[in-house]
This record gives C-alpha cells, structure tokens and sequence, in this order.
C-alpha cells in the first residue's frame, strides 16, 4: 500500500485572490526583525520527522520524501519501503523554471532540495521563537511551507524574506508571496515593514488593489536586483495523477552495523561526507539546513 502523499498547494493567482492574499498581509503584525541569538535547526524538531500533527504526518514516511513524491513527476519508488522513497522523478520547478531529473545518490540527491517557503531562521526572528516546541515542529513539516527545488536556487535563497529574494520564474512570484502570507499569518509570525512593501508589489502585480496605506510603495523595477518585475500569475500543471513505477535499488553496501559521527569532522574523516537522511550514520545534528543531507 502507497503511503499518501501531501496535497499539491499551488493555485493560480487572480485578482480575487491576490486581493484576499493582500487583505491577509495587511492583518500582519509589521515589526523589526528580531535578534537571531539562539537560533539553531534544532529549535525546529528531528528534520523530516513524520511525528507531526500536519497533512501526511504520521503516515509513515519522512517529510522529504513525502514532498518529493508531491513534486516530483514519473516517480520510481524503492521497493519494501511502504511506498515512501523516491528513487528517480522528474521537478518541474516552479523557482527557475526547469525541469529537473532527480535520481538519488550521494552525488546528486542535492540537486533537488526541499526549500522552507518561510525560512526557518526568518520565522524565527519574526516570532518563532514564542511558539512551542511542538508548533514549531510542525512548521518545519509543513507541507504548506515546503517546496521541492533546485538546489543551487535554494541555496541563492538562503535565510531570505520576500524584501531580499523571489524566485527568478517572474510567474511564480505572486503564488510564492502569497503562500509566506497564508504561512505567517498560520503561525502567528510577522514581516518587517520592507518585506510588506516587496510582497504589496508582487501582489499588486496580479491584479490586487493596495489600499491607501501601500499605494506610496514605489513600483518594482529591474534596478531593484533581486526583487524584479514579477510576470503574470502562475498556473500550475494539472494533478499528477499516474501511477508510480517500482525499480529494484542497487545492493546496500555493508555498513558493519551502527554508525554514530559525532560531527561533520568525524564524517568526513570516515569518508562518509556527504550523509544522506535514511543511510548510516545520518543524524539531525549533521543537518543544520534540515535539506536531508548532512555535512553537505
């Protein structure tokens, strides 16, 4: 039996929406950014946990492979592992505009990563840091704050609001701010006053009216390097609705039983750098970026 996998969350932005989305904005706290002491991935939960009360939690499979098999396009399950790992597939991805072939391994798994559309570190200087244990948790899970994309975008993006990075696909800019919105407002979080105004021109981009507090807000040009003219608003591909093929995976090497690296000097001592979520050796403390893969 396949374990389900997360529902797909992108939408087509229209005026309508994009208005709802910057009637949702402007409920917001607008506050400054708060100071980053003690902020630390692990402030966040065991990454990938499936022990969280969101969609596809407790459906016996980790978090990355549930948004991978959400995604990603003809994929290839591995066999006896309940219908959860992702061997092969293809990302459409909605940052640059790609398409990606994904095939696991240690030299390519970080081709596609899974982005925190809120990053946790900016959830966590805009509020994070007064919810429990548990909500944060379950943020860090959330398939409504997770997307499959290209590693080096990703990477691009780092800790990121919309006032210092959007997605290079112009088109997908409008669902993108739209979905931090419906994120932050979830979790009780807040946005500084230049990411309201970067997300106000995103979304006024779309057909949304600003009220008489934003219409002051410069329009958006290529001057403003990483916060360009967003295009029209996104529309998704139809849901995916084919079946997965199963492929047998290669022979598991001989690991000699358990395998604990107490850090990333240690792994990569050992030779096992990168460490890979599932394989020996893995742990949450070798993954800071919570991506499923440590000492990256």
């Amino acid at each position: 039996m396949l374990a389900p996998a997360a529902q797909p969350v992108a939408t087509t932005v229209t005026s309508e929406s994009a208005n709802a989305a910057l009637t949702k904005l402007d409920l917001l706290a607008v506050k400054g950014r708060a100071p980053k002491t003690g902020y630390d991935r692990d402030q966040f939960g065991q990454s990938w946990t499936d022990d969280v009360n969101v969609d596809s939690g407790h459906n016996g499979c980790d978090t990355r492979n549930d948004i991978l098999r959400r995604d990603l396009r003809a994929v290839t399950l591995k066999p006896g592992s309940n219908g959860c790992t992702v061997l092969t597939g293809t990302l459409d991805d909605v940052y640059t505009g790609k398409a990606i072939a994904f095939s696991r391994g240690q030299s390519t798994s970080s081709d596609v990563q899974i982005d925190h559309v809120v990053a946790l570190s900016d959830a966590w200087q805009k509020g994070a840091q007064q919810l429990s244990a548990e909500e944060r948790q379950n943020f860090a899970n959330d398939p409504r704050n997770l997307q499959a994309v290209d590693g080096p975008a990703n990477a691009q993006k780092g800790d990121g609001d919309a006032a210092t990075w959007l997605p290079p696909n112009k088109s997908y800019r409008c669902t993108y701010v739209s979905r931090q919105i419906d994120v932050k407002a979830l979790y009780r979080l807040w946005v500084t006053q230049a990411e309201k105004d970067a997300m106000t021109r995103v979304l006024a981009s779309c057909g949304a009216t600003p009220n008489e507090a934003t219409t002051s807000v410069p329009p958006m040009t290529e001057t403003n390097t990483r916060t360009a003219t967003p295009a029209p608003a996104y529309t998704p591909p139809p849901t995916r609705t084919q079946t997965p093929t199963y492929v047998a995976p290669a022979p598991p090497a001989d690991n000699g039983g358990p395998v604990y690296y107490k850090n990333c000097s240690a792994a990569r001592a050992a030779g096992a750098a990168p460490v890979y979520a599932g394989q020996p050796g893995y742990g949450s403390h070798l993954d800071r970026d919570g991506d499923g893969i440590g000492c990256e």
